[in-house]
């Protein structure tokens, strides 16, 4: 009994070590930080200098976006500074403008080659210059780097991308990220890291120090102003905002949206969205914008809604994989449970159908898909009901568990993968969809207030299937019984453009995936030389009662500003495609470079970099590194996540260490408890 409170008072200890170790060597947490504050560690510990102000403004006309972000910073401490701020933004957004203010000056930002920006970027920040980075990490995850913040010196930053909106079943709607959920981070760690996160860079997140920022969970007067401006064209049934309460005025058919609320935490994701009336609703929309005698057009297609009685329904085979991992503790995983429960009503008895569900380990209801009867039914009522949000987020094996076996070819198989993505390696997570997908179809549930919305289309698109993103408990039944409606087979397939003869044409995507009920035909395109009058655009395919098509006449008019950067940003994503189905790296970085630097977007290869002329900083002054915090999304836990996480962060390294302490414990224990035992031998 002595030998085991030893052990348990060791063991004791041993635990707490990783925790004395903080408080000896740390003031002040990054998790007891507020929002709006940059960390900047200093030899006596953490200070803070504060994030003043970020303000939005967005102007909609007709299918494109132009919006414009300005990060304020304040430093209010000591010794000059450098900022480093990695933050969200659309998935699809076109970064391709950025200004750094001092006083009344501003300079305007130029798109450079990443490495030759890095390197200017780099130089001023030696010379003591102003000086500021945008680049990009993912298509939906940003930094902006603001070099040589003097001590109560205020700078903005601003920086401006384009967007084209989403339409679905009727309404229009655009989304701004306010901030990330944190990433996990697979992999073993590398020797060396590329940034300041809290993770290390590892052999399968080799950025994976660049794209996790401390995070807080407390918001110390923070703001964000937001307003955009909305041109539809069409008189409008509805606007409103799904998640923020807002103003809206009407001006001369424009509509002005305001927050209602000065002073909002920004942890979770902003959402406006608007319905025409149904007599103005568009069937077809196209715009244009002519650069150096190309012309670019975005043009859009809505389908007519097939009767879903007049196909008949093939019985299905459903998957359901439910993400319970840790970043889902709290208000997430009670909408995941939810969604999957209503999921589970639309099951018909000639389906069949299983329910996986992963965190650090991947857990299978039925060995295989079993039919969707009263028993099995109830099983999986009872299994997803005690499904509890805990561990890392390995999605990999979830995946490979629901798409191993061939399905059988009397059930269409249907895989409803519902999870925040917080993961940061996405791109191997896109090469195993197409890998193993085969005749199956992926469609993503976006769970949570700041899901990784990038992850969620882009799974989808190459699961040939759609997504959906929830991010309240109230829109679950309404979301999930819109999502089965369009489970219940396309809309239209086999679609097809037919151009003028005579032309070249680059067009994306290009291969327009299967639509579902409500879906338009989206697509991005660039000729060699202008149409002539009277040419027209076929757009056809098979839907339900038939087959289907609609022409559209490429009719020139003013431009309009923005189509051929978003033309370029849909290239540049294709051309990434390519290189994960195995193009040459080398050929498709260069194609990626001549896209980017010809519209001046920042891209995975090219940087925004904006050097002010004459230095500031004395040569004798220090320059502190350090990262602005994201704000914990809404209804998540930082226990929860960074408690006890499966990721390679640092915390694996003191569980070892803590672990080895224990062995050598144990080991000494037993020594001593040999020792006593040989001594009482030869006393006896």
């Amino acid at each position: 009994m002595p030998r085991f409170k030893t052990l348990q008072i060791l063991i004791t200890l041993v635990l707490l070590v990783p925790g004395l170790q903080a408080a000896a060597s740390e003031d002040l947490r990054p998790t007891d930080m507020q929002m709006g504050s940059l960390l900047f560690q200093m030899q006596e510990g953490y200070v803070t200098a504060t994030l003043m102000n970020t303000d939005v403004e967005m102007t909609i006309n007709g299918l494109v976006a132009r919006v414009s972000v300005k990060q304020e910073f304040r430093n209010e401490g000591s010794e000059w500074v450098e900022g480093v701020y990695v933050f969200p933004l659309p998935d699809e957004a076109a970064v391709d403008r950025m200004r750094l203010y001092i006083g009344d000056r501003f300079i305007e930002g130029e798109i450079r080659e990443k490495e030759q920006a890095r390197k200017e970027y780099e130089q001023a920040r030696e010379q003591g210059k102003k000086a500021s980075l945008v680049q990009q990490h993912r298509a939906n995850l940003f930094t902006t780097s603001v070099a040589n913040i003097a001590p109560g010196e205020l700078v903005t930053v601003e920086i401006e991308y384009l967007e084209d909106l989403r339409y679905d079943d009727g309404t229009f709607s655009i989304r701004f990220p306010m901030t990330l959920t944190p990433r996990y981070i697979p992999g073993s760690a590398l020797p060396d890291r590329k940034g300041s996160g809290w993770a290390p860079d590892t052999t399968r997140v080799p950025d994976a120090s660049l794209i996790t920022p401390p995070m807080v969970t407390k918001s110390r007067g923070h703001r964000i102003t937001l307003s955009a401006s909305v041109d539809a064209g069409v008189p409008l049934e509805i606007i409103a905002s799904r998640y923020h309460p807002v103003n809206v005025n009407e001006e001369q058919g424009r509509y002005i949206v305001s927050l209602a609320d000065n002073d909002v935490a920004m942890d979770h994701d902003f959402e406006l969205l608007w319905r025409p009336v149904p007599s103005a609703a568009p069937r077809a929309m196209i715009f244009n914008e002519t650069i150096a005698g190309e012309p670019h057009y975005l043009l859009m297609v809505v389908p007519p809604n097939a009767d879903g009685a007049a196909a008949e329904v093939m019985p299905r085979e459903m998957i359901f994989i439910v993400d319970t991992s840790g970043s889902m503790h709290g208000v997430s995983i009670a909408q995941a449970k939810r969604a999957v429960q209503r999921s589970l009503e639309g099951l018909r008895p000639h389906d069949r159908f299983n329910v996986i569900e992963f965190n650090s380990h991947t857990r299978a209801l039925f060995a295989q898909s079993m039919p969707a009867n009263g028993v099995n039914l109830a099983s999986a009522r009872s299994f997803v009901k005690g499904l509890q949000a805990e561990g890392g987020t390995e999605m990999r094996p979830a995946l490979e568990r629901a798409l191993r076996t061939p399905p059988d070819e009397s059930h269409l198989r249907q895989v409803v993968f519902i999870t925040d993505g917080s993961v940061g390696n996405e791109e191997e997570l896109y090469g195993l969809i197409e890998q193993r997908l085969g005749s199956a179809r992926l469609f993503t549930v976006g769970i949570g207030s700041a899901p990784n919305s990038w992850f969620m289309r882009k799974s989808a698109e190459l699961g040939r299937g759609t997504f959906v993103i929830i991010s309240a408990l109230h829109e679950v039944r309404e979301k999930m019984d819109t999502l089965f409606r369009k489970l219940e087979h396309p809309q239209v397939t086999n679609i097809n453009l037919s151009w003028p003869g005579g032309n070249v044409i680059e067009s994306y995507p290009a291969v327009v995936p299967d639509l579902y009920r409500g879906e338009p035909v989206t697509v991005k395109a660039r000729a060699a030389t202008i149409f002539r009058a009277g040419d027209v655009v076929r757009v056809s395919g098979d839907s339900a009662t038939g087959a289907w098509s609609r022409d559209l006449e490429l009719v020139h008019k003013a431009d309009d500003p923005g189509i051929g950067a978003l033309w370029a940003r849909a290239r540049i994503e294709a051309l990434q495609d390519d290189e994960r189905r195995g193009a040459n790296a080398d050929e498709v970085r260069q194609a990626i470079v001549d896209t980017a630097i010809a519209h001046h977007l920042v891209s995975k290869h090219t940087s925004l970099v904006a050097v002010d002329k004459t230095p500031v900083r004395p040569a004798g002054d220090p320059l502190s590194k350090e990262q602005v915090p994201n704000l914990l999304p809404h209804g998540q836990s930082m226990d929860a996540i960074f408690g006890f996480p499966a990721t390679a962060t640092n915390a694996s390294v003191l569980q070892m260490r803590g672990l080895a302490l224990i062995l050598v414990g144990l080991f000494l224990l037993l020594i001593s408890h040999a020792r006593r035992r040989h001594h009482r031998a030869l006393a006896a």
